[in-house]
């Protein structure tokens, strides 16, 4: 696909599934189904926590603040994966690949922000109920959202800069069905260091929201055990179970691929795709299906909803 050796690819080409492209025409019908449940799942969050005064507290807000990463997640990458699956159309052109792993990028750092913020939202909830909605307000929460927001968008706006000084002569073909950085900076035939620095940090922001989230845990944990009524302990227990469940969704797919990429010397190109496939399709699906289940709320209101459009 590409015998430049002198002048820089006009075009960077994505895969689909390796060995499968007989059947991604097949392949494309569940990512879309996912796709579509997905932003319709996450949308109905945002609608009813909006509609509805009596979700207007921390927790929803922090649901409201989940959904908004999800839906980023899956209209940054879900298109160009299906138009890979149902037109074979590979190609991407350089910028729109850089402005693409932007996005993916700043929606993954915000949906880890979220996370970590939810953690402590939990924390407080079973450590200090009585104080829960002095401290958590709904302004505190409004700042802290907006925090986090500059935060994800400081911490990623260097990706597109530092690759777009890159130069890319040889080679053009990526590994996943959308553009990350990683990825892409290891096409550039010059001094990629910085990027590899640069990169190596944010990962580990990300690792360091992991690592607060866990903290955070242990302190419920602690506090849990405190209880002295066991039936206490479970309906404590029992708030957590929603996030715990966003958690590993969201970073097990993450820690999977680290590790095989850094550990495993003869890793299957095809497990790692599908892994970075599950990555960005998985959370946006299963967090508002998990949300729904678990919090009688947000399920109630649904519901309620529901019926009434039906009765009319």
């Amino acid at each position: 696909m590409s015998d430049l050796n002198s002048s820089e690819v006009k075009l960077f080409f994505l895969i689909g599934i390796p060995g499968f492209e007989h059947a991604h025409k097949w392949i494309s019908i569940p990512i879309c189904l996912m796709y579509l449940i997905a932003i319709l799942g996450n949308c109905t969050i945002l609608f009813v926590i909006k509609t509805e005064t009596s979700l207007h507290g921390p927790m929803y807000y922090l649901l409201s603040m989940l959904a908004i990463s999800d839906l980023g997640l899956s209209l940054s990458s879900s298109p160009t994966m299906l138009r890979i699956f149902l037109f074979n159309a590979t190609g991407i052109s350089p910028d729109a690949c850089f402005a693409q792993e932007f996005f993916i990028h700043v929606f993954t750092a915000m949906e880890s922000t979220v996370l970590l913020i939810m953690s402590f939202d939990r924390f407080i909830a079973i450590h200090n109920p009585l104080r829960y909605s002095s401290i958590l307000t709904t302004a505190r929460i409004s700042k802290i959202g907006m925090v986090m927001a500059i935060r994800s968008f400081l911490l990623v706006f260097p990706f597109p800069l530092t690759l777009k000084r890159l130069k890319y002569c040889n080679k053009n073909l990526l590994s996943h069905s959308y553009c990350l950085h990683q990825d892409v900076m290891k096409l550039a035939c010059s001094d990629n260091k910085l990027n590899v620095i640069y990169g190596f940090f944010a990962a580990l922001c990300t690792m360091m929201d992991l690592a607060c989230i866990a903290l955070s845990y242990l302190l419920i944990l602690k506090t849990i055990l405190g209880i002295a009524s066991l039936s206490e302990r479970l309906k404590a227990f029992n708030t957590c179970v929603s996030h715990i469940c966003a958690v590993l969704i969201f970073y097990v797919p993450i820690i999977t691929l680290a590790a095989m990429h850094r550990f495993a010397k003869h890793k299957s190109p095809l497990i790692a795709i599908l892994i970075a496939n599950t990555f960005l399709l998985v959370p946006p699906l299963m967090n508002p299906i998990v949300y729904c289940v678990k919090t009688r709320q947000i399920r109630d209101k649904i519901l309620g909803k529901f019926f009434t459009i039906c009765g009319r």
